[in-house]
């Protein structure tokens, strides 16, 4: 078998929340896009897969690297994945756009060797470890958390950059302790240390599940302090790439929780060497998948079906109506889980009339955000610096 061709298909998407990603007062549009690849072969056997990282670039990237592998057998996926790498030596280090790139491809070529061998990705992985895959979703409020447990969510995630005190303290309180709850901090580049470890200390009476990106992924030494003086198991990665992105984090064992994004770490191949690398200094795998499409769901769910070391998996569990219509079918959440695809390859296919009705505009956050500095939205940029008292306080006074 030999690839024909690689085509990529980049569209804008809609929003999981007003907040995040809609259009502003100025008609700012949403910043989502997703990008899916399909490989195509000589015996005609296609696979698709997804970037993420910087979609409306990665594209660019993608056709880049079509030369490299036209003509090989796409049997041979980490061959063509180490040639992909080293065709990119030139340009410096591989980072997010470089691993976002091979991911979409590597995800292809895995659901096309599925297909002609007549199973599914996750019996290539090892076997089956579980058939269902544990999800959780997102609460801004309590409503939204009572709402979510109600239809079967066992685990809820709040958080951001204003009040994530006031909202745990909320959610938790309305939940009870029957559901897990984390809080995702994002990582900014204006939380300090000294700020995470105070807000940790604050968090820790709620018994969380994990507190994710306390501060920004390049501050590898601040995140070593909040480990060391958080009693709150520490996850974080979303941001990182490729089984180098992450080493130091496991290595050091600087987090509980690695939360690689399924779009853009490098591909199912090197998800797979991540997992074994943190299995080996007892970390679990929650993926990360807040502004994804459904394909690189569909990789996670074969991935963690076939690793010990599986926590759970994020999923915006009300999002964009077109998130289901993109894609030939969308696995159905049942009493907080997903089920584990069972057809061969990945078990999905996109529909590429309803992408071509949703072309691609604009790509970066902020343009729907507004957070830039000397605007009025640079306060949450430098949050902690203005209000602090407030920014810390529980909503019932306590310190």
């Amino acid at each position: 078998m030999k690839i024909t061709d690689i085509r990529t298909f980049l569209m804008q998407a809609g929003k999981p929340s007003d907040r995040a990603w809609a259009s502003d007062a100025k008609g700012h549009q949403g910043s989502r896009n997703w990008l899916f690849v399909k490989i195509y072969t000589d015996q005609g056997i296609t696979g698709v897969g997804e970037c993420s990282g910087w979609p409306r670039v990665i594209e660019t990237a993608v056709l880049d690297l079509r030369s490299v592998l036209l003509g090989e057998d796409p049997a041979d996926i980490e061959r063509l994945w180490q040639k992909m790498l080293t065709a990119q030596m030139g340009h410096g280090m591989t980072g997010i756009v470089g691993a976002g790139a091979m991911t979409g491809i590597d995800m292809a070529l895995w659901d096309i060797k599925g297909k002609a061998l007549n199973t599914p990705v996750w019996n290539l992985l090892g076997g089956q470890v579980r058939d269902r895959i544990r999800i959780y979703s997102h609460a801004s409020d309590a409503e939204t958390a009572l709402d979510l447990k109600r239809r079967g969510f066992t685990a809820v995630k709040t958080g951001g950059v204003a009040n994530p005190l006031q909202k745990v303290e909320a959610i938790r309180e309305a939940v009870g302790d029957e559901m897990d709850v984390m809080v995702d901090l994002h990582g900014p580049p204006w939380m300090t240390p000294k700020d995470a470890i105070v807000l940790g200390r604050a968090l820790e009476p709620f018994h969380l599940l994990f507190l994710e990106d306390p501060v920004a992924p390049e501050n590898i030494e601040g995140l070593a302090r909040v480990q060391d003086h958080v009693a709150i198991p520490i996850a974080a990665g979303e941001r990182s790439a490729t089984i180098w992105g992450w080493r130091a984090m496991i290595e050091r064992e600087l987090v509980d929780v690695i939360q690689p994004d399924t779009g853009r770490a490098g591909g199912i191949s090197q998800m797979k060497k991540l997992a074994g690398m943190a299995e080996a200094h007892h970390i679990m795998l929650a993926p990360h998948s807040g502004s994804l499409g459904p394909v690189a769901e569909f990789a996670a769910l074969h991935l963690l079906a076939a690793i010990p070391n599986c926590l759970m998996l994020e999923r915006i569990e009300d999002d964009w109506p077109g998130r289901y219509e993109v894609i030939s079918e969308s696995p159905k959440q049942k009493d907080g889980h997903l089920p584990v695809p069972t057809a061969p390859g990945l078990g999905v296919d996109i529909r590429e009339d309803v992408i071509a009705r949703h072309p691609s505009t604009v790509n970066v956050s902020i343009a729907g955000g507004g957070y830039e500095p000397g605007t009025e939205g640079e306060h949450v940029y430098v949050q902690t610096r203005l209000r602090r008292a407030a920014s810390f306080k529980r909503s019932k006074g306590k310190s």
